[in-house]
């Protein structure tokens, strides 16, 4: 069983138009309505590779019960924890090309009571599983050290955990020693205070990552695949097939999902690097915000080269 958190969720409004251009008008092809988050994505990615699953969520309002109307479609079990605010709605608008915007609202303040709840729902799930993944943003009322908590409650009870998280929450949570972070690239700079833009800054900031707690890392780079510095002291970059990308967004939720599922069918960790790029990759080809199947997936793996840095 693999569970993941998603403590600030959304309905995610995907908009497909024929060019993104300022001071000029672009035409709408497509509006899709879905339900969004980190952890809700990596949830529908490990279903969909046959992969066993459990989504916690937070829900309240209106959106949350269209929320709870869309994950209810989606295959697989979920445990959504009851919230008085409304949770938000994000856009995003992707064009034929390749280009997107996405625009993310801050999501509904919890109350202690609330953060209490939603910890407690986690820790009453982790008996039986054998990943925890946390995921996304934290919405406001939510203490940064939440993450942390929760990684070391995973840790007491056997259980790995996948941090895939950004600022403060990420951050505090290294202390805790997560069992792997999957920063992408923007993510990195800001926790490192630096720009990373070349091969060898990239490798050197996963091994710095790796250093301030983390056992392993799998530093999520887009269309240049991903670098992975792993707990045997070995750094490992992952090189994507070039391909026609139609929309990037979520294609590092793929990655993340894909890095765990197949660690959970004995993967090695190189090997589930490999696979979490192509599973990105092979989303990224996807028009709007949509992921690939597991099929999908496994053409684009045949063409990711997986090579050992010195």
């Amino acid at each position: 069983m693999i569970l993941t958190l998603t403590a600030n969720p959304a309905i995610d409004r995907n908009v497909t138009v024929d060019r993104l251009v300022f001071d000029d008008r672009a035409y709408i092809l497509d509006t899709r309505m879905a339900a969004g988050g980190r952890g809700i994505n990596a949830s529908c990615v490990i279903h969909a590779f046959g992969g066993k699953t459990l989504a916690i969520a937070v829900c309240g309002g209106k959106a949350g019960r269209q929320l709870e109307e869309f994950l209810g479609c989606c295959g697989f079990p979920c445990e959504l924890v009851r919230v008085r605010s409304e949770i938000r709605t994000n856009l995003t608008i992707a064009d034929k090309h390749g280009l997107a915007i996405k625009l993310n609202e801050i999501g509904p303040e919890l109350s202690a009571s609330e953060v209490a709840r939603l910890e407690k729902t986690v820790r009453s799930k982790l008996r039986g599983a054998q990943w925890l993944m946390l995921c996304g943003s934290l919405p406001p009322g939510v203490p940064a050290d939440f993450y942390a908590r929760l990684i070391r409650a995973a840790e007491e009870a056997g259980v790995q955990t996948l941090l895939d998280a950004d600022e403060g929450a990420l951050e505090a949570a290294m202390d805790a020693h997560p069992t792997v972070v999957t920063p992408n690239q923007q993510e990195a700079e800001r926790l490192l205070s630096r720009a990373l833009l070349t091969r060898a800054h990239f490798q050197e900031a996963a091994e710095r990552l790796r250093g301030m707690g983390a056992r392993n890392v799998v530093l999520s780079l887009g269309a240049r695949g991903a670098v992975g510095a792993f707990e045997d002291g070995s750094v490992w970059e992952a090189a994507p097939p070039r391909v026609e990308a139609l929309c990037p967004i979520g294609a590092g939720d793929a990655l993340a999902a894909a890095f765990v599922w197949a660690l959970t069918n004995d993967a090695t960790r190189p090997e589930a690097l490999q696979w979490g790029v192509a599973a990105g990759t092979a989303s990224a080809r996807l028009p709007g915000v949509s992921f690939a199947t597991l099929e999908q997936t496994r053409e684009i793996l045949a063409r990711v080269t997986l090579e050992r840095a010195a």
